[in-house]
């Protein structure tokens, strides 16, 4: 066990601080970023879920992300928001970069923490490896895509393809083939320089770890020691505490939703839709059923009228013969 915690590679040191981290500070960063955008103070764009990886999966970009923003003109969002959101992710990223660097000192490597602020320690780290290994890693990337959308154009052209390509393939199949070359070719750039930048922090970890000394208390003592660490010495004032933080941001995301809810203006109302009913067989066979028996009786009425009618007329036909005969009868008479 000693040995196998002596080899853990760097990669594997780094992804298992950095994804810890992450789901220990997002849930808070959420908080702000939900408030701020409900406050209008910041506006995402087409590349929404870029931008929320790059703020809230790593502490590596807090100060790549305006380096990305200046250099290449990246449209990940627009407003004093962003900036606000990415300042206030600094503390939170520290809190539960400590958190968990002690917790994975401890349970994974089995050694003291080898400073007393370790979130600081690993955050400027993480931050300053990142200022330099994101931009050039959004710069490969995009350079690759590039190409490789140029290449998936160009294979469409060759002689070989175009046959497929014009006659054999529609046009939906088309784009998506060549949307699986170039994105598959650019999906593995990102995955092989995104090891690379975790790889790296990972080794400036172990670097940190190296230096560190072993703990001297037993595996039960560690396992003692991690659960007494994470709970709170006053219990009772945390409770309270997250429960009036919660109540306090509750009641601002409330009273500023319908402020900022955009409605449509009495000019550029839409016209009323009429939804058509839900069409359900069954019904519509009851009530199909219903009509055609309410029609059967109708014409059966009818039916009944119309020989009701006949007869009268064959009766007083016959009475108006008998009449007749009555009276020529009478009339022969001396």
């Amino acid at each position: 066990m000693a040995e196998d915690r002596e080899a853990m590679s760097p990669t594997k040191i780094g992804f298992s601080i950095l994804w810890a981290a992450c789901w220990t500070g997002i849930p808070i960063k959420a908080v702000f970023a939900v408030l701020a955008m409900t406050m209008g103070l910041v506006h995402f764009e087409g590349r929404f879920g870029l931008a929320f990886l790059i703020v809230f999966a790593s502490p590596m970009t807090v100060f790549a992300v305006p380096i990305i923003i200046a250099m290449f003109e990246a449209q990940l969002g627009e407003g004093i928001g962003l900036p606000i959101i990415l300042g206030m992710s600094i503390p939170v990223d520290i809190w539960a970069l400590g958190l968990v660097g002690r917790t994975f000192f401890l349970e994974r490597l089995r050694k003291e923490p080898p400073h007393d602020g370790l979130g600081f320690a690993i955050w400027w780290r993480a931050a300053l490896i990142g200022t330099f290994f994101f931009p050039l890693l959004w710069c490969i990337v995009s350079r690759v895509t590039e190409i490789a959308i140029t290449a998936s154009h160009s294979m469409a052209e060759m002689e070989s393809m175009r046959h497929l390509f014009d006659t054999g393939l529609p046009i939906a199949e088309r784009i998506g083939l060549e949307l699986t070359i170039w994105g598959s070719i650019s999906s593995a750039v990102l995955i092989v320089l995104a090891v690379i930048g975790i790889s790296i922090l990972g080794q400036s970890i172990r670097r940190m770890a190296e230096i560190a000394r072993p703990v001297s208390e037993s595996y039960q003592g560690i396992i003692t020691r991690w659960d007494l660490m994470r709970v709170p010495t006053d219990q009772g004032l945390m409770l309270m505490s997250l429960a009036g933080v919660g109540v306090v941001f509750s009641l601002m995301f409330w009273s500023i939703l319908p402020v900022t809810t955009p409605h449509p203006h009495e000019c550029c109302k839409k016209p009323d839709v009429r939804v058509e009913p839900v069409f359900k067989p069954v019904e519509s066979l009851s009530s199909s059923a219903q009509r055609i028996a309410t029609l059967a009786a109708q014409i059966g009425a009818m039916e009944q009228q119309k020989v009701a009618t006949i007869d009268q007329k064959e009766k007083g036909k016959g009475k108006a013969e008998g009449e007749k005969a009555k009276d020529s009868s009478a009339k022969t008479k001396p």
